[in-house]
């Protein structure tokens, strides 16, 4: 009897899952639906660039087109002509090397700051990390004066390494943040079993802390290359000349004797591409980067 009773019992609850689980699952496909619309609207205006660059001019400034045939002349004009500040191979090459060297050193100084600060914090550890995220909150614009004079005096106008100190500068603060929340995650059962093996610190930081976190540092370099990349304020301001970087490069295709839109979208994909291609490589690592420390 008490069975009878019980499997009555499970199909009524079966049956008042149904509806529900029914719900959800159109939630959910409501949610997908919703999720592809935003994403297709960001990334309609990527797509039309990329479209315009292979366009005639004639083509991209008239009425928009689906179908036209393809051309590669803009792409070969922009990279062969140098009518701006710099070519496109010095302000790409400029580039790769700010990018590179302020990145390198904004992991150099912000992995055993993190380290400091999540694995031996002191006292007052979290009025250090506000401190180091309340340097972001200063308007670039408030201190361009201040650092043109500085870079002026010190001769670095127009010079790569000007860049490379003030992105290091830019990009530190976020990486102590970043790295910080990831190093809190490792087990400090490993740390100690390390310690009583003898391990010295700078072992505990390659042979044990490293490799788990790898992912999440990959993340925070990769996030440091985009900004680095994408900058254009500092790089317009300071070095305005000989280490002109791919955004002004990107700005001095503007010309004042028409739109040139396809040219316009040529050099943008250019300037876009090294940036796109290291994010696919990486966005394994990196969506596990960041999502390290979300689920407990």
């Amino acid at each position: 009897m008490t069975a009878v009773f019980t499997s009555i019992k499970q199909k009524t609850q079966r049956r008042k899952a149904e509806p529900i689980l029914g719900q959800n699952r159109l939630v959910a496909n409501l949610l997908g639906l919703l999720t592809w619309v935003v994403g297709l609207i960001f990334f309609f205006p990527l797509f039309w660039m990329v479209l315009n660059g292979f366009k005639e001019e004639a083509d991209a400034n008239g009425s928009p087109k689906l179908f036209f045939d393809p051309t590669l002349d803009r792409f070969s004009e922009v990279t062969e002509d140098s009518q701006g500040l710099l070519s496109f191979s010095e302000a790409f090459s400029n580039s790769a090397w700010i990018v590179s060297i302020s990145t390198l050193l904004v992991i150099i100084l912000a992995v055993p700051a993190a380290y400091a600060l999540a694995i031996r914090p002191m006292k007052k550890w979290r009025d250090i990390l506000f401190f180091f995220i309340s340097t972001k909150f200063l308007p670039i614009v408030g201190a361009i004066m201040p650092l043109w004079i500085i870079a002026r005096d010190l001769d670095l106008l127009n010079t790569r390494m000007v860049l490379i100190i003030l992105y290091t500068a830019m990009n530190l603060p976020l990486a102590v943040w970043m790295l910080r929340s990831f190093f809190a995650e490792v087990p400090r059962e490993l740390i100690e079993a390390s310690q009583m093996d003898g391990c010295s610190l700078w072992g505990q930081i390659r042979q044990v802390i490293l490799p788990i976190v790898a992912p999440g540092l990959a993340a925070t370099a990769l996030l440091c290359v985009i900004f680095a990349w994408n900058e254009f304020f500092l790089a317009v301001q300071l070095n305005p000349v000989d280490a002109s970087t791919m955004p002004v490069w990107v700005a001095s295709q503007e010309s004042s004797r028409g739109n040139f839109l396809a040219k316009l979208s040529a050099a943008s994909v250019l300037a876009t591409l090294p940036v796109v291609i290291a994010g696919w490589f990486a966005q394994k690592r990196m969506i596990r980067g960041l999502a390290m420390g979300a689920i407990k």
